[in-house]
């Protein structure tokens, strides 16, 4: 696939540490000169690591325990807030969700019930069926699991009858990259330009490659596709190869967005270890879409919907339902 060619490029980007000491400035040390030289969006989010740096290292003492400083650099690497920028130790694992912040806008028991009547297809973690109003609809819960060709064939022989079509990635989370192409290629007819990639090729923070340009390409003219109407459906948990998904699929014409912003996540991560043995993971190289824009911070819809609490009472999800019309006009101007 095209994004394997480009992931391939970009894999062996990063640079050899130097050794540091193993207490505790030692790790802080290491720790933050791995990001500095190999973290990518420093000036697009207008983070001054140099001061950052030094306002937590500031808060360290050679008496300081394992889990004071995993907590010191936990709470340092949140500043960058970026959901793909993680410490790993041997008891946990720093994280920076943006979506803990904002409304679920999802709920999957009203959706099977009330929706689905709890009958439908499942395969490869893809939830699909043929709602009332010949609506289809399908449920990607994780990118991590791929969607063989054949499995896509079933999803889109069942759906290929419906007027429209719903795409709920909601929640995802994200996954692999590579995932992408599959499902998106069901619904191009022609190479498709997706955006660009690139990373880092020295320590300061404005030390890119040029961009590496990757493409999608349709799906076999033996394979089912649908050319028909398709709305996506997103939340801040849409985040990482969802957010890529999402941008993507955004750039085609026949295919609307509706619900909230995205979780972001454009940053490809790669993974460094610190003398301790506790490992760092970062956005080490940035991915643009097709307009060469970032979408670190995430994908705006077409529709801006939030779930409402009396819909859901009543077994509604106002983000599907805003769908549905948003299906009827696109229809109706065929």
């Amino acid at each position: 696939m095209a994004m394997l060619a480009v992931l391939g490029m970009v894999s062996n980007s990063c640079m050899d540490e130097e050794p540091y000491s193993y207490d505790v400035y030692g790790n802080f040390d290491a720790l933050w000169k791995i990001i500095d030289e190999h973290y990518c969006f420093f000036e697009y989010k207008n983070v001054d690591w140099t001061k950052v740096g030094q306002e937590y290292r500031a808060k360290l003492h050679s008496g300081m325990g394992s889990t004071e400083l995993f907590d010191v650099c936990a709470d340092m690497l949140k500043e960058l807030e970026d959901g793909h920028t993680n410490l790993v130790s041997g008891w946990d694992v720093s994280r920076y969700w943006i979506w803990e912040q904002y409304p679920v806008n999802y709920d999957e028991r009203l959706i099977d019930q009330w929706y689905l009547a709890f009958n439908y297809k499942t395969t490869c973690n893809v939830k699909y069926q043929v709602l009332s109003n010949n609506y289809g609809y399908m449920y990607y819960g994780d990118f991590s699991a791929g969607i063989g060709e054949g499995n896509l064939d079933a999803i889109m022989s069942v759906l290929a009858s419906c007027d429209g079509l719903v795409i709920d990635v909601r929640s995802n989370g994200g996954g692999l990259l590579t995932n992408v192409e599959p499902l998106v290629g069901r619904f191009i007819t022609e190479r498709l330009y997706a955006g660009s990639i690139s990373h880092k090729t020295g320590p300061g923070h404005n030390e890119f490659s040029k961009p590496y340009d990757y493409y999608i390409e349709p799906t076999s003219s033996k394979r089912v596709k649908y050319s028909k109407p398709v709305v996506v459906l997103t939340n801040r948990g849409s985040f990482s190869a969802t957010n890529n998904f999402v941008s993507i699929m955004k750039s085609l014409p026949q295919v609307r967005v509706v619900g909230d912003v995205t979780g972001g996540g454009c940053g490809l991560p790669f993974s460094s270890e610190l003398p301790n043995g506790w490992t760092v993971r970062y956005s080490a190289s940035a991915i643009a879409d097709s307009e060469g824009r970032l979408t670190e911070f995430g994908v705006e819809p077409d529709f801006k919907v939030d779930m409402d609490q009396n819909d859901m009472i009543n077994g509604k999800d106002t983000i599907l339902e805003k769908a549905f019309e948003v299906l009827d006009d696109m229809v109706a101007k065929k």
